[in-house]
């Protein structure tokens, strides 16, 4: 009887393992502009900052040469939605602040990293589609923020007067989660990294339960961005289970060879891949 019971519980505890880590599987119209596609990272920028990271130039510079494109939106001080990856100026620029405290005005007269000009410059989301609409497939990542419905409101109506292709990403799954509610019918994807990358800023238990893709009964992503060659026994069901698979970042120096084996999507960044593999 004992040992009846232990088997119970151990298939319990595997049950609720699944219902923990399930995935939503994607439809392939869904996947299909992404499959097997190099996605410049923040736009095709240069090392040297000579053409910035997520401006219109880095993303003029993607379509030309056919790449995909991953890009980060945030809300400003006036509720504008920005492409703009860091939640801080300082990196970028030579004023010190958050970017919710910055009304747009302000933001676009920041100089980026030395640039100057209106393409090299923190522009409105809605102009980046200008540029990417219909030219290049994109991802877009929310970053993570207490206004995220606003966010995920403003963003979604942005996009729905696009063509596309495009998809959603964000490391909050609260974020992820309202588009599972709000937007069924958009591929919506949980980026996520390993228990040491996560637990530079969060607790040891929400390093774990991020890295492990614990909070995947919450959102059912239709894909999972994984930023680590460490992947975790939930990365393999997620895969088994139908996941569409993204890698981020690619650098010159890695195994393309077998990132290109593992994942069906990768964001690149610092070289000029082929843009199919």
């Amino acid at each position: 009887m004992p040992f009846v019971y232990c088997l119970l519980g151990l298939l319990a505890l595997c049950a609720l393992y699944l219902f923990l880590i399930f995935p939503s599987v994607p439809k392939k119209e869904q996947t299909a502009p992404f499959q097997n596609l190099q996605c410049g990272h923040r736009g095709l920028y240069k090392k040297d900052q000579s053409i910035p990271e997520n401006t219109l130039a880095s993303f003029r510079a993607a379509v030309e040469n056919g790449y995909g494109v991953e890009l980060d939106v945030q809300l400003t001080k006036d509720g504008e939605v920005v492409v703009f990856h860091d939640d801080f100026v300082d990196r970028e620029t030579e004023y010190k602040g958050r970017v919710d405290s910055f009304t747009l005005a302000q933001l676009q007269k920041m100089s980026l990293f030395g640039n100057s000009g209106a393409d090299k410059c923190i522009p409105l989301f809605t102009d980046v589609m200008g540029v990417l609409d219909g030219n290049s497939p994109t991802i877009v990542e929310l970053k993570s923020t207490d206004n995220y419905p606003e966010l995920c409101e403003k963003t979604l109506a942005i996009l729905r007067t696009c063509k596309g292709p495009y998809c959603v990403e964000s490391f909050d799954p609260r974020i992820v989660r309202w588009f599972k509610k709000n937007a069924p019918d958009l591929m919506r994807g949980q980026l996520t990294e390993s228990y040491a990358g996560w637990r530079k800023e969060s607790s040891a238990f929400k390093s774990f339960a991020m890295s492990h893709l614990w909070t995947n009964f919450l959102t059912r992503p239709h894909f999972i961005a994984y930023g680590s060659p460490k992947r975790p026994l939930a990365w393999f069901v997620a895969k088994k289970a139908g996941a569409f698979l993204v890698y981020w970042t690619e650098r010159e120096a890695n195994d393309h060879a077998l990132l290109q084996k593992q994942y069906d999507c990768l964001i690149f960044e610092h070289f000029h891949p082929n843009v199919k593999y």
